[in-house]
């Protein structure tokens, strides 16, 4: 079979009044359809587009034969997380993009046959022994939790130590329910729980204790996976007006807050109109989920054009389904409020795409004499993210660059000893898989620290 078997999705018009996961998954004989679709290379080029390593043709060949109970033990050998990646990951420009098969026609859907062996094989996890140092782990996103699989499957006793009062980082206060639901996040969770993982929540790192007070307490090794969590604004006139949001703070009130449900008390103002600033995913998770607040209309304002769009095509393609007005080549200059400094509209300027910048893609230009208003009363800047400053203003020694991300060497050493750190608190925003990975090889590189010592 040339072409991939395709997933069954809700309908446009029936997804926008839920916020119920909007891909449906596969049904045996359509996993078991797209896996014959795999060619077993023996070089498996797959495996190096994944930042985990998973032993990808061997997994879908235990799909093949209608093992589930073998493929998930595989993906689990190298991804602790696989509901999770299975969703989110972009496949498209990772293991799929080395895939033999999409050389002449469509990859192998390798993100959906892993989804599919996750919610259909739940594996029994078993207690490690606990036998070695304490390990603590600042944050319990993507970075954090793949850094403590790791590390609790070699022995160590591991601490998370999460701020929010729910562990998960941007996997439970980020992506919508609709595209990863959060019973899948928690389920996934419980699993490295049950490893021996220790959980600390509503523990601020910087403030309720510190990376010294830490080591004080007998922690041999810290690893920062804190993330990015500063929202990025545009510096335009009208930002501090009512009813202007950072895609930050829109999204963790309706994913972590639950601002969509009547039962929960979060505030979050009545919106008719909202623009949303930007073009990657997180613009996109921003605009699908205004609308499915009962909002009349939602903007997405994007200085480039489609084709340049940082998110997902999938994801694009769902908000055009869903009505997402896309406004391409055209920038806020202004927010506009009145005299209750309630937002009421953003004047925007058109734009051309001119020579490309240092990213390759196309440099917008202002057209000149424009500007236009689209009339609104919220206005969600989805930017991108800096870390947070607060965990390394603690620590003078902790070197950091002009952006506030964490300095790391090759094996994500920062300049504190026994300190490594990795995600998006040292890239800046980036992937889920991207951060898991660092995470992964940050264990690693924690326990030959830590076995180097016992050596001196």
């Amino acid at each position: 079979m040339k072409n991939r078997v395709e997933m069954k999705v809700q309908l446009p018009e029936e997804r926008i009044k839920n916020f119920f996961e909007v891909a449906l998954g596969y049904t045996k004989e359509e996993a078991i359809m797209e896996a014959t679709r795999c060619l077993d290379c023996r070089h498996a080029p797959c495996v190096s587009g994944c930042p985990v390593n998973i032993n990808i043709p061997k997994f879908i060949q235990e799909i093949k034969n209608d093992n589930l109970e073998a493929a998930s033990r595989i993906i689990l050998e190298d991804n602790l997380l696989p509901g999770v990646c299975g969703r989110v990951c972009p496949q498209e420009t990772q293991c799929e993009a080395k895939c033999v098969r999409g050389i002449k026609g469509e990859a192998v859907a390798i993100g959906r046959l892993e989804r599919f062996v996750s919610d259909n094989y739940k594996p029994k996890i078993k207690a490690v022994k606990i036998d070695k140092e304490k390990v603590a782990i600042v944050g319990s996103g993507p970075a954090g939790l793949a850094c403590a699989g790791v590390l609790g499957q070699m022995g160590y006793d591991v601490h998370i130590f999460e701020a929010l009062h729910e562990t998960g980082g941007v996997l439970i206060y980020g992506i919508p329910e609709f595209r990863l639901p959060k019973n899948i996040v928690r389920s996934e969770i419980e699993n490295l729980k049950k490893i021996g993982i220790t959980v600390h929540l509503n523990t601020v790192i910087g403030r309720t204790e510190t990376i010294n007070g830490l080591f004080d307490k007998g922690y041999q090794a810290v690893f920062i996976g804190s993330g990015a969590g500063l929202p990025k604004f545009m510096g335009i006139p009208g930002e501090n007006l009512n009813g202007v949001y950072s895609a930050n703070e829109f999204l963790t009130r309706i994913n972590l807050m639950k601002a969509y449900l009547p039962e929960y008390d979060t505030p979050l103002r009545k919106m008719k109109k909202v623009v949303v600033v930007g073009g990657g995913n997180v613009a996109m998770d921003a605009a699908r989920s205004a609308k499915r607040l009962d909002v009349e209309e939602v903007y997405l304002v994007y200085r480039r054009s489609r084709e340049e769009m940082p998110a997902r095509l999938e994801e694009v393609v769902h908000a055009e389904e869903e009505g997402i007005n896309f406004q391409l080549l055209n920038n806020p200059v202004r927010i506009l409020g009145d005299q209750n400094q309630d937002v009421i509209g953003i004047e925007c300027v058109r734009m051309e795409l001119g020579e490309p910048d240092a990213s390759g893609r196309r440099r917008p230009v202002e057209i000149k004499d424009s500007n236009y208003i689209i009339e609104c009363d919220a206005v969600i800047m989805a930017l991108g993210n800096h870390p947070n400053p607060l965990l390394p203003s603690t620590i003078p020694d902790l070197e950091v660059n002009k952006w506030g991300c964490i300095v790391v060497d090759e094996n994500l050493k920062t300049s504190k000893v026994g300190v490594y750190a990795g995600g998006d608190a040292v890239t800046g925003a980036a992937t889920v898989i991207l951060a898991m990975g660092a995470g992964k090889k940050a264990a690693v590189e924690i326990d030959k620290f830590i076995r180097s010592r016992h050596a001196i």
